[in-house]
């Protein structure tokens, strides 16, 4: 498709915050930040922009931006358990944990219009490329599982299996009726 995938940094926010606010703050003004905090009616859509430019100043947030040309379309955040410690369906994941994984894959978000292109897909190859440039290890996510049902791309903000299992990843355990811990060990890159 002539993607390239570019990590998100000071560098790459303009890209970022544009395609954030051409899409309403992402989800109603979450800015990616619902996995770092628990998000709830007290935070604004200006206090997660700032706070989420502020962890992207510090290198506290990661994500893989999929660009075409200079046009951000979407990405896929990853990071460590200690970056992102909320989960959803906490209950039953912390139920049979047993040891927390080296990353974790919360979020991916693609624009509107720029959907069904392989935009999730490029984003979690550039995820999983940055984890291996970063030593590699245990790698999370929790995509849902969609069993033909009919799912609007929000209700997948998580990711959908598909693209998890097509990068390698197992089903490791359920964690509710269409949401599973996937797992995959991530090779360091070699130098």
């Amino acid at each position: 498709m002539g993607f390239t995938v570019r990590p998100l940094m000071p560098q790459t926010w303009p890209a970022f915050a544009e395609l954030v606010e051409a899409n309403n703050g992402v989800w109603g003004g979450c800015w990616c930040m619902g996995f770092h905090v628990k998000l709830g009616q007290d935070r604004t859509a200006e206090q997660n922009r700032a706070e989420k430019e502020q962890l992207v100043r510090e290198r506290r947030t990661h994500a893989a931006l999929v660009f075409d040309g200079d046009r951000c379309l979407g990405w896929c955040q990853y990071g460590s358990p200690d970056e992102l410690p909320e989960v959803k369906s906490r209950r039953r994941y912390e139920k049979e944990l047993t040891a927390l994984p080296d990353w974790r894959i919360t979020c991916f978000f693609t624009g509107k219009g720029l959907r069904k292109r392989g935009v999730a897909q490029a984003a979690l190859g550039g995820a999983l490329e940055a984890i291996a440039a970063a030593g590699g290890g245990v790698v999370e996510g929790y995509p849902e599982e969609t069993d033909d049902r009919t799912v609007s791309g929000s209700f997948l903000h998580t990711g959908p299996m598909a693209a998890f299992e097509s990068h390698g990843f197992a089903r490791t355990r359920q964690i509710a009726p269409h949401r599973w811990v996937v797992t995959r060990e991530v090779a360091p890159a070699t130098r």
